[in-house]
């Protein structure tokens, strides 16, 4: 998902930490240093880091710098390794049988066995399946100290989050509307909004 497409989901956050001013100077260093590595010729199951805006396959901004006036924008690429279910029981039921004719008639299989089996036969599998890759836009507004990311799901967010602290040493709080409110509102006005109860619509 990208800011250049028709139409885009995204999360606003807003940076708690005060950034440091050495820290402009040092962010194309940074992205190099947590920028995607691909694993199409090892077989891990998922690599993640940061990638040109412009192009997924630019690791290193040759072609084009992060900055972008007021504004940074590069990309969190994600690489993950999708073996189909059906796939991996038909190779482990074969594995299983090839182990039962090397047991002699033994029928029992140990479960530490059981799963050093099945470990192997994903590795084989790896080898055979190349990660499908993706692409979530990041934009920063250096003069708002607010970063959107380009996805909704809990589970890329929390995968964000955790890739832009140890990237650049930053806390974000994602802007629900209450922690919005919470910046905006005065403490009476807030403390009245505690109060607040939701309201049923059901008859």
């Amino acid at each position: 998902m990208g800011f250049a497409n028709n139409t885009c989901s995204f999360t606003r956050f807003r940076i708690l930490d005060v950034v440091p001013d050495e820290l402009w100077q040092q962010i194309p260093d940074r992205l190099r240093k947590f920028a995607f590595r691909d694993i199409d010729d090892i077989p891990e199951v998922q690599s993640q880091g940061w990638a040109a805006f412009e192009d997924m396959l630019d690791t290193a901004w040759e072609n084009a710098p992060p900055q972008k006036g007021a504004y940074l924008l590069f990309s969190l690429r994600v690489d993950t390794r999708r073996i189909p279910a059906g796939v991996v029981k038909k190779h482990l039921a074969l594995a299983l049988r090839e182990e039962k004719a090397r047991m002699q008639g033994k029928a029992f299989i140990a479960r530490d066995r059981k799963q050093e089996i099945k470990e192997q036969v994903l590795l084989r599998l790896r080898r055979r399946f190349l990660p499908v890759p993706g692409t979530f836009d990041v934009l920063w507004a250096t003069e708002r100290n607010e970063v959107w990311f380009a996805s909704t799901q809990d589970k890329m967010i929390d995968m964000f989050l955790e890739e832009f602290l140890k990237s650049f040493e930053l806390h974000l709080e994602q802007m629900t509307p209450y922690n919005l409110a919470s910046f905006m509102l005065d403490e009476d006005s807030l403390i009245h909004l505690d109060q607040l109860e939701s309201t049923s619509f059901t008859q």
